[in-house]
This record gives structure tokens, sequence and C-alpha cells, in this order.
């Protein structure tokens, strides 16, 4: 069994949307493309020899533990292009 689960992972992504808005997760497939993406992010970050990157031997667990605990967030597609850099620097700190 994943720990955490699927559905603690989007309510923890959705939790800042108002009432009556559209979720930024509809399923479990975003949640696993969204993790991925901050592994693909993680492997490259130690690939530059950032010790921050290289704590943790399992970019994936991070990722899933990174979002779970809100320090890095899912956007929506249109605002994803323009926010990169922003997701991205919530992660480093």
């Amino acid at each position: 069994m994943l720990h955490p689960s699927y559905s603690d992972l989007m309510k923890v992504v959705n939790s800042e949307v108002e009432q009556g808005d559209t979720p930024v997760v509809n399923s479990r497939y975003s949640i696993v493309l969204a993790t991925a993406k901050r592994a693909r992010q993680i492997i490259s970050r130690q690939m530059k020899g950032d010790e921050y990157a290289k704590t943790i031997s399992k970019p994936l667990s991070r990722a899933v533990s990174e979002l779970k605990d809100g320090k890095i967030r899912i956007l929506p597609e249109e605002a994803e292009s323009a926010d990169t850099a922003q997701t991205e620097e919530a992660a480093e700190e």
C-alpha cells in the first residue's frame, strides 16, 4: 500500500481550491504525473551536484513527501508554464 494514499494527496493538493471552483487534481493519474515531474527535477539537480538534492536516495519518495507536506503545488495547466520557476523555488526552501 502506498503511504500517503492517493486520496490523501488529492486532498492536500485541492485544499486551497475555493468551494465551487474546479479542483486542481481530479484523478490519480494527475498525482502520478506531478510526482514523476518533481522526481525528474530532483534527479536533474542531483546530476548538477546540488547537495540538498542528494540528501535522500530516492527522488520519487522525496517528491511524494514534498507534495504531502505542501512544499510544492500542482498548478492548473494554463498557469503551469508561467509559474514553473515558482514551484522549483518553493521546493528549494
